[in-house]
């Protein structure tokens, strides 16, 4: 996918160092864009093994509006195993702290929340919120289907009034779909880049939420397109991506989705890859 490799080069060869707040430097450059026609496949990386079952379960858990770190768990899904709402255990780096974050299942008010009660008043992982918000992906559903060429078909994760009580404020805050000569086009914005670990899974995952929304609407899939912001690689990053960039490409995968009725009770097996030929898996530290 040479959408992807290019930004990988773009960071190596013009990036700079840059601190952040979890202690390892970044290679970074101000901002890139990804697009991919959906035509040409599955966007989902063969120069390394990603495993599209977790960027599948993370997104019905992000459709769901859940925000229970358990739920992912119980499906062997462990990507957000390090956070939890700072409202439980405040953010730290030492042993103790993080042992306390690995253990508490509340996340607040992450992107689910935000997709299906904008404005609602969090409480807690098993509680129902009060006001219950706006709920922008069915909003966005039924606007797609009544009036696909309205221009304010937009999500937003990016709530200022609740990232104090984040596990993470979002990366990818917000997300804009449109509709072109019977095409769905799927555009997100995401702030912070880690383009090494969570860009692909990012990639793919609104990849597959572009392919829900047009089984949904009944239009074929588009272009997606990301605008990316601070694109970094880690420094201990570096060995892996430029192995990447070694490698040559096999061809993007399928994707095929059955007994579909609707985004809202769709479950992450129930979307499948066809003929996903990769390379061995890299592995790349987590940042937290």
């Amino acid at each position: 996918m040479d959408a992807y490799s290019n930004i990988v080069k773009k960071v190596l060869n013009q990036g700079q160092i840059k601190e952040n707040r979890t202690g390892v430097n970044t290679i970074a450059i101000a901002g890139a864009m990804f697009e991919h026609d959906m035509d040409q496949g599955f966007p989902l990386l063969t120069t390394k093994y990603v495993p599209f079952a977790l960027v599948a379960s993370e997104l019905e858990f992000f459709i769901k509006g859940i925000t229970d770190k358990n739920w992912l768990q119980d499906r062997n899904n462990h990507i957000w195993d390090e956070w939890c709402s700072p409202a439980k255990v405040a953010y730290g780096h030492d042993d103790e702290t993080r042992k306390k974050m690995m253990k508490e299942r509340e996340l607040g008010p992450i992107y689910g929340f935000q997709w299906r009660h904008f404005g609602g008043g969090y409480q807690a992982w098993d509680k129902a919120p009060v006001p219950s918000g706006v709920d922008q992906l069915k909003h966005l559903v039924a606007t797609l289907k009544t009036n696909p060429d309205d221009r304010r078909m937009i999500v937003s994760a990016w709530n200022p009034m609740d990232i104090g009580q984040m596990a993470l404020p979002p990366c990818h805050y917000g997300f804009q779909v449109t509709v072109i000569n019977g095409r769905l086009n799927l555009l997100w914005n995401q702030r912070s880049v880690d383009t090494a670990l969570g860009l692909p899974f990012n990639i793919a995952s609104y990849g597959l939420l572009l392919t829900l929304l047009a089984l949904e609407s009944g239009f074929k899939p588009g272009t997606l397109v990301g605008f990316l912001g601070d694109t970094h690689i880690y420094e201990n990053h570096v060995e892996g991506v430029t192995q990447q960039l070694e490698r040559k490409p096999f061809t993007l995968p399928g994707i095929e989705t059955t007994a579909f009725s609707s985004i809202f009770d769709w479950q992450y097996k129930d979307t499948v890859l066809t003929d996903y030929r990769h390379h061995p898996a890299i592995r790349f530290e987590i940042a937290v």
